[in-house]
């Protein structure tokens, strides 16, 4: 048992008032601040000092509250997001009109570390503003908001968003709806809050990749440790023990039955108090390994002879994607140039700056569950067949979800502390370590890609053949989706007759891989943009106007065999990069003419991707009710995780009715309030729950026209319970207050539903796999030290054709963010189970690594998108990191194709460049 210092009174001064609190004199500030002062604006992302999450000022100067003892504190000031003062009201003010908040988790921090930033520097440049924040990270935002927030404030600019009348809120940038909790440190994410005396819960996990396991006498643990209520096991699983996405592979175990798949997999469950799950070493348990030989990596799980990892898989590949159209060998043979390669990417994390947490209660039969997810109803699902109960028994309510790319689309803490507080009857909760996080939770799946591409004379592609193995890990969760998905899109955005793309999704003894921000189009885009490059480089032709020819457009055929017949603005994009693109090759010539150490480089690259699910319908159904007394509210399933669905959603469902977005209150996600609006995945929201807010919009609004007996033009105004319909002379003022009303109160409602238009796709992979697609060009440049190997990317202009941009800020910080994610998998961020478990070793984009950033905002307006509009979550990273290894390429002549470029390999590259030049 490890011992633990007993709690002192300690004395904080915070935020001007000095509190007595009882406090282990080692345990960190923040975690008192937190759990002893209930002050949870102090965000703990790593407990390591590596996020920059809980930062707060001790005597004016930033630090990290969670490398702070608590003991060290006493008798300073310590000052917190929740502190009344005129400079921390001025950034907030400022993070708000800037969309400098998305998720919401590290700016507490952020604006902490701006404060002291701004006591110390009044007028600081761009560069001592990245250096002031640069210990905050941020997954988000690209950092290019919060650059120009702080900025405003520097510079004394008024800070306020414009606020929406009625019927023009569709392309105005108002604030988010949820922001102001955000920037106040009062938003509630899953390991702020939980009931009074809630137990703790600790998964205890497999230190192996490949076991076998037996357990020893556990009630003696238990009887040994006061304050441990449960040590759960696979046995105590009341209903199914087994998750996972696809409704006939539910392969994952909550708690492993005796057999381990992946190094970090839950094996156990403490159930106590805190002292007591925390003071227990996983030496001390009694367990027994026999280890088995593990597969690590595709090719070890392909070999002949390997183990199955499930039975029922005997060859360790769990599924298949292909598509072909045309004759690819007739394509080849009609080429005047012919590219291949092999390329490599490896797992990615997702790096969200909150960890998993949350917690759950019995009330009665139900369970009710409150955590961070992307996909409530999905939760739900898996939850009732884990507790063994039917749907309507449990409850999901979302909380703040600090970021999730994909990464809290699978369940990961909420069956464990479903089945503990089922069994305990007794509130249980959970808050992941950042260690846990990254050890247990779903990645990026690596690849390993093989592609061959032909171009005529001309330029114009003739065909294209890919096969591409994806390492899906222990256990299913999204390989079926990465298997199909990346055959549509392999081609990349282009008009190419001839095509055959064959992948297969394969079981490892690796940590699962799942959804992140692509679904497997990063990693194959990497593979066709290189390709092009190649095909250019043979063909004297330049990089940009071979995409410019065979870019896809109005009335042009997909490799699926689906015309294109509105929203292909990706010719639109590449002429809106064509001036950025020509400049800085100028530029770049003429840097490299001079010689030196730095080399500087451009590329560019296209991408396309599919709003929604692949070729499988994935409706959404939104409500707006209004009461008796005037409160008007939209019922919102769509999981918000900082992409800023629930603001435009809230300015479609306002278009709609024609109210202004300030007259609605909302509910997000909870599913006994909500209707299923779908995953928060597959940059689905915009389009997919758009057209439902709107149509519930319209649905209200029909209604109450109906009920005034005025026409399609009027104007409506609420005030209090008094809604006014304008229409000339059937203009009336309604009592809400005096209509029938339901037992809730609601006078009137709305509802509207949407499923996108696909079919499914045949043996061949043709058909209509998704309504519509994002498209973008991204030029990126970069300067590479020759010495090195080291890359600086330093612009980035982006062109995204996003159909409407619903809120022009919001759709900004998507892109801007992505952009971040696609320079970590291009540059930096190597995923490497048991050694980069934590946001020291693995290395995610600071403020410092961004570059300057342009955007060109195309409008190719999308018929069936609400208002014209489409999704740009994932289309705003898959062009970046092609477009920088173009720009590596083109500074010093290395064809890198294995990512992420890091100094040492593309060292040794150029090394072994010069040697064959010799």
């Amino acid at each position: 048992m490890l011992d633990r210092p007993a709690a002192t009174p300690v004395r904080l001064t915070v935020n001007g008032t000095t509190h007595p609190v009882q406090a282990e004199p080692f345990a960190s500030l923040a975690d008192t601040l937190r759990e002893g002062l209930g002050l949870t604006g102090t965000k703990i992302g790593c407990d390591a000092g590596d996020c920059g999450a809980c930062t707060v000022l001790m005597d004016g100067e930033q630090v990290c509250a969670c490398l702070v003892a608590t003991a060290q504190a006493e008798g300073r000031a310590i000052t917190t997001i929740e502190a009344s003062d005129p400079l921390i009201d001025r950034l907030r003010a400022a993070f708000l009109a800037a969309g400098a908040a998305q998720c919401g988790i590290c700016t507490p921090g952020m604006i902490m570390a701006a404060a002291d930033l701004l006591t110390r520097n009044p007028s600081p440049g761009r560069g001592e503003i990245e250096d002031g924040i640069g210990g905050v990270l941020c997954r988000c935002t690209g950092y290019a908001k919060i650059i120009e927030a702080i900025d405003a404030v520097a510079r004394g600019a008024n800070a306020y968003a414009p606020v929406a009348e009625a019927g023009c809120a569709v392309g105005t940038r108002i604030a988010r709806a949820d922001g102001l909790p955000k920037v106040q440190g009062t938003d509630r994410f899953g390991a702020d809050y939980a009931p009074e005396g809630a137990l703790w819960l600790r998964a205890v996990r497999s230190p192996h990749a490949r076991a076998r396991f037996t357990l020893g006498d556990l009630a003696a643990v238990k009887a040994a440790h006061p304050g441990l209520e449960a040590i759960l096991t696979a046995s105590d699983i009341p209903g199914a023990n087994a998750f996972g996405i696809f409704p006939t592979i539910k392969d994952q175990p909550v708690l492993a039955p005796g057999f381990v798949r992946y190094r970090g997999e839950a094996i156990l469950a403490l159930v106590g108090t805190r002292g007591a799950v925390e003071g227990i070493a996983d030496a001390d348990l009694p367990i027994t390994w026999q280890v088995e030989p593990a597969l690590i990596g595709v090719e070890a799980a392909l070999a002949a002879g390997a183990t199955p990892l499930h039975a029922n898989i005997p060859d360790n590949v769990l599924t298949r994607g292909y598509l072909e159209t045309g004759d690819v060998a007739e394509g080849h043979k009609l080429g005047a140039a012919t590219a291949e390669g092999r390329f490599r990417t490896g797992f990615v994390e997702h790096a969200y700056i909150e960890p998993e947490a949350g917690y759950a209660v019995r009330v009665g039969d139900r369970i009710e569950v409150t955590a961070c997810t992307q996909a409530a109803v999905m939760d739900q699902e898996e939850v009732a067949r884990v507790v063994g109960v039917p749907m309507a028994q449990v409850r999901i309510i979302p909380t703040a979800c600090g970021g999730g790319f994909g990464g809290k689309l699978d369940v990961s803490i909420q069956p464990l502390i479903a089945v503990a507080a089922w069994l305990t009857k007794k509130p249980v909760r959970i808050v992941y370590s950042r260690t846990e996080s990254m050890a247990s939770t779903t990645k990026r799946h690596p690849s390993k890609i093989q592609a061959r591409m032909s171009a005529d004379r001309e330029g114009r592609f003739t065909a294209y053949e890919m096969t591409g193995d994806f390492n899906t890990g222990a256990y299913a969760s999204w390989g079926p989706t990465v298997a199909n998905r990346v055959p549509v899109h392999a081609t990349g955005p282009y008009k190419v007759p001839h095509v055959r793309n064959a992948t297969r999704a394969v079981h490892t003894n690796e940590v699962p891989a799942g959804a992140f921000r692509g679904f497997g189009v990063p990693q194959a885009a990497i593979a066709g943009e290189t390709l092009i490059d190649d095909l250019a480089e043979r063909l004297g032709l330049d990089r940009w106007q071979i995409r410019r020819v065979n870019a896809i457009g109005h009335g042009d055929r997909t490799p699926t065999g689906q015309i294109l017949h509105a929203s292909a603005g990706l010719p639109d994009c590449l002429d809106a990069v064509k001036a950025d693109y020509d400049r800085l090759m100028a530029e770049a010539a003429a840097h490299n003419a001079k010689g030196g150490r730095t080399a500087r480089g451009v590329g560019v690259a296209c991408m396309w991707y599919g709003c929604g699910n692949t070729s499988m319908s994935n409706p959404s159904k939104m409500r707006i009710t209004l009461t008796r007394d005037g409160r008007l509210t939209f019922l919102n399933g769509a999981v918000d995780i900082g992409q800023g669905s629930s603001t435009v959603l809230l300015q479609i469902a306002a278009d709609a009715l024609g109210l202004p977005p300030q007259a609605f209150g909302f509910v997000i996600g909870d599913t006994d309030r909500t209707f299923d609006a779908g995953k928060t995945s597959a940059s689905r929201q915009t389009f997919v729950s758009g057209n439902a807010a709107k149509l519930a919009g319209a649905d209200l609004r029909a209604k109450i026209l109906a009920l005034a007996n005025a026409g399609p033009a009027a104007r409506l105004a609420l005030v209090g319970d008094r809604l006014t319909v304008e229409d000339g002379e059937a203009s009336r003022t309604i009592d809400l207050s005096g209509l029938a009303a339901d037992a809730a109160g609601i006078v009137l409602m709305g509802d509207g539903e949407y499923d996108p238009p696909t079919t499914a796709l045949d043996a061949k992979g043709q058909g209509i796999p998704y309504a519509t697609y994002g498209f973008a060009a991204q030029v990126a440049e970069v300067e590479v030290d020759r010495l090195l190997g080291t890359v600086k990317v330093t612009r980035i202009v982006a062109a995204h054709d996003v159909g409407r941009a619903i809120n022009p800020t919001l759709t900004e910080g998507q892109i801007h963010g992505g952009i971040a994610q696609g320079l970590g998998l291009a540059l930096m961020e190597e995923y490497l189970p048991g050694r980069t478990e934590n946001l020291h070793d693995y290395l995610v984009p600071t403020a410092g690594d961004m570059p300057e950033i342009t955007i060109h905002l195309v409008e190719d307006t999308e018929p069936e998108g609400p208002y014209g509009a489409k999704g740009v979550g994932e289309p705003a990273l898959v062009a970046t990191a092609p477009a920088i290894l173009g720009a590596i390429r083109h500074a010093v002549g290395v064809r890198m194709t294995e990512v992420p470029v890091l100094p040492h390999k593309l060292w040794a590259a150029m090394q072994g460049q010069r040697e064959a030049a010799e």
